[in-house]
């Protein structure tokens, strides 16, 4: 048996070697510390993360004025995302934008000959770059809104003419049920039960089937004209081209030189009153879907009427409404709609055919229609529409051999 002596020295001993083993231990871990940053390869710039873009919407489509050729120029950087500029809350993906500026009109700046639309100005010239959206004629909804006692007057000159084009994508609206109408032209009649009276009511009623109608076709545009109005299809699609049915985009002509003014009794008590803009039916006006989408609140299912109450507005008025001062899109003005109102005999010869859309005077001003020159005399033609018609699709068997002006 050892002494104790000799067992307490070598117990020393052991745990002055475990101790050195430890501290070795602690600085060769140190040592690697320092190293490690030496030995790593240099991070490559391209492995960095990327900033998202902070994209900046554009400032066309926000004139205020008449018969000013405004609202179709856009930068395809911009316009690609600007429908998603006020997205719903929680839905989809929001981007970052600064408020759109709304620019005055300036003669000077010049105006597209195929769109009518106010070039604007940019640091480095003219800006004619917009989002090109790949659009078919199916990808429209054309919506008709008449009434009963016009179905042999005015339809059976629409379904004869510019409706024969547009069969599938055209849906009327109207106040009674017309089975031999509907037979003989093949045409996509809609009875909304809504009133035949020529009121406020009535209008409304119509305008919100007419709304709830384009949501469930799923189409790409919204397009509302009158039973008066011809449609030139080629233009239509043309125009719309240039946008993209995503953004917030809303077109017509207003029949004011001015905004309307309405009290606001949707969003407060009517003690305020609500200035906007407002394109009228009787020239028509198309709405993207993307921003047809948004006007849900207040036009869908019923809501349209009721939002029409509150405000004591007709349907144009409340469309203008709900996307100017409910939405905050402003309108896309343009020269291209055109309504009974006007001077039709002003409008150019060379450039009827590129218009959207045309109308005729009614029994007050009967002489009230466009200039054309073709194979029907104003006896035979007292609108034009066949005039019309005929030059753009010759091949027509009622049409005299005319050359067409535009190909199909």
């Amino acid at each position: 048996m050892k002494p104790l002596h000799r067992l307490v020295r070598m117990h020393i001993a052991s745990v002055g070697v475990s101790k050195f083993c430890f501290l070795l231990s602690l600085a060769f871990c140190g040592l690697l510390l320092l190293l490690i940053p030496a030995l790593q390869p240099s991070a490559r710039q391209v492995d960095l993360p990327h900033p998202r873009p902070q994209v900046r919407p554009s400032q066309t489509g926000q004139l205020h004025h008449v018969g000013l050729r405004a609202g179709s120029n856009h930068d395809e950087e911009t316009d690609s995302t600007r429908g998603l500029k006020r997205s719903s809350a929680g839905q989809g993906e929001s981007i970052d934008t600064d408020v759109i500026r709304k620019e005055k009109p300036d003669p000077k700046r010049g105006t597209d000959p195929k769109t009518g639309a106010l070039l604007v100005r940019k640091p480095n010239g003219l800006s004619r770059s917009r989002t090109q959206d790949p659009l078919q004629l199916k990808d429209i909804f054309i919506a008709v809104k008449t009434t009963k006692k016009y179905h042999k007057s005015r339809l059976g000159l629409l379904t004869q003419t510019w409706v024969s084009q547009a069969q599938e994508q055209t849906f009327i609206f109207t106040d009674g049920e017309d089975k031999e109408l509907q037979k003989r032209t093949g045409a996509n009649i809609i009875n909304t039960n809504c009133s035949a009276a020529h009121t406020r009511q009535a209008l409304c009623c119509k305008m919100s089937v007419e709304y709830d109608k384009f949501i469930e076709s799923q189409k790409k545009w919204f397009c509302h004209v009158d039973d008066d109005n011809y449609v030139v299809l080629p233009s239509l699609l043309r125009l719309l081209s240039t946008y993209h049915h995503s953004q917030d985009v809303y077109l017509g002509r207003p029949s004011l030189d001015h905004p309307i003014e309405a009290a606001e009794r949707v969003k407060s008590d009517g003690s305020v009153s609500v200035k906007f803009w407002f394109a009228t039916g009787g020239a028509g006006f198309c709405i993207s879907r993307g921003l047809a989408l948004k006007m849900s609140p207040w036009a869908s299912l019923g809501n349209f009427i009721s939002t029409a109450e509150k405000i004591r507005l007709p349907d144009d008025c409340t469309i203008g409404y709900i996307i100017e001062a409910l939405l905050e899109v402003t309108l896309t003005h343009t020269h291209l709609f055109h309504s009974h109102l006007e001077n039709l005999q002003k409008l150019p010869t060379d450039t009827v055919l590129d218009q959207v859309t045309l109308s005729y005077g009614g029994f007050e001003n009967r002489r009230n229609v466009v200039s054309i020159v073709g194979g029907f005399t104003l006896y035979e033609d007292p609108t034009r529409f066949k005039t019309v018609h005929c030059l753009l699709y010759a091949d027509t068997d009622w049409c005299p051999k005319l050359k067409a002006r535009h190909k199909h």
